[in-house]
């Protein structure tokens, strides 16, 4: 009885955890580039009750008897399939489509990635540079700021599917500025580790950053200009989820509930 109070706590543990991550990624629903995070589950050490050996006659026994000691969290794995496109009309949102990430300087942390593409125009020495919500510098194919020159129209900045950077002169004439945004790829994009503000970093589980630009066998990524990508989060899978999660947290409540009767019931035994 003891073993199933532990069994089953342990079980509460994990889908606790699991109601945390739902409750991430319903809150992140609307967060531009948010992927999904799923939780997976991997089962303890399991207690030999019986092991294989054979009956009185000398018969082998098929089976040993044993019983799991409980469950806990073995990740929680981001799925990075493409979101929807929503058109935005703002001329600094650059969406991705394919498996791209954008390069982002973070000063001290270094250079970090993002798939959330909603970007601002900061002033600078010259002219306006391209940065994030959080005012780090976007990064060009040779990591490079991408800064705009005085003397364009600064709403009349464009970006084709390439990644190549256009700005309006004063004639009103598209000139290409001969910039291109930098996209990267990683070979175990899931290995990423999540630093916040859309950021991720990347880690020896996903590899070293692969910039498109120099590599003949990545499939390249395609730039929206006036798009952002959606979160790929389903709410309704969700809240599925979530019922499926509160369920199970309830049902090994009960079986902490019963083994507490059970040992009630044995302590007041009488001989």
């Amino acid at each position: 009885m003891m073993r199933a109070l532990w069994t089953a706590a342990s079980g509460m543990t994990g889908q606790q955890t699991h109601v945390d991550a739902i409750a991430n990624n319903l809150s992140n629903i609307n967060t531009a580039g948010y992927k999904n995070e799923k939780t997976e589950f991997k089962s303890l050490l399991y207690q030999d009750l019986q092991s294989r050996s054979t009956n009185s006659d000398g018969t082998r026994k098929p089976v040993s008897a044993q019983v799991g000691l409980g469950t806990r969290v073995a990740s929680i794995t981001s799925d990075f399939n493409q979101g929807s496109m929503n058109e935005t009309g703002q001329v600094m949102d650059w969406g991705i489509e394919g498996e791209g990430f954008y390069k982002v300087d973070t000063g001290t942390k270094g250079i970090m990635y993002t798939r959330n593409a909603s970007f601002k125009l900061a002033l600078v020495d010259g002219g306006v540079m391209v940065t994030t919500n959080e005012g780090f510098p976007v990064l060009d194919v040779n990591n490079e700021n991408i800064i705009i020159p005085d003397g364009y129209s600064y709403s009349g900045i464009s970006v084709d599917d390439a990644g190549r950077i256009y700005a309006k002169d004063a004639a009103g004439q598209s000139v290409n500025l001969n910039m291109q945004v930098g996209l990267v790829q990683f070979a175990n994009p899931a290995g990423l580790e999540k630093k916040g503000n859309s950021l991720f970093a990347a880690t020896d589980n996903s590899g070293e950053a692969m910039e498109e630009t120099q590599s003949d066998t990545l499939k390249r990524s395609a730039i929206h200009q006036k798009y952002l990508e959606a979160s790929n989060v389903n709410a309704a899978d969700e809240m599925v989820n979530l019922i499926i999660a509160q369920r199970a947290y309830e049902m090994n409540s009960k079986c902490i509930t019963a083994s507490d009767q059970m040992m009630q019931q044995a302590n007041n035994l009488r001989g």
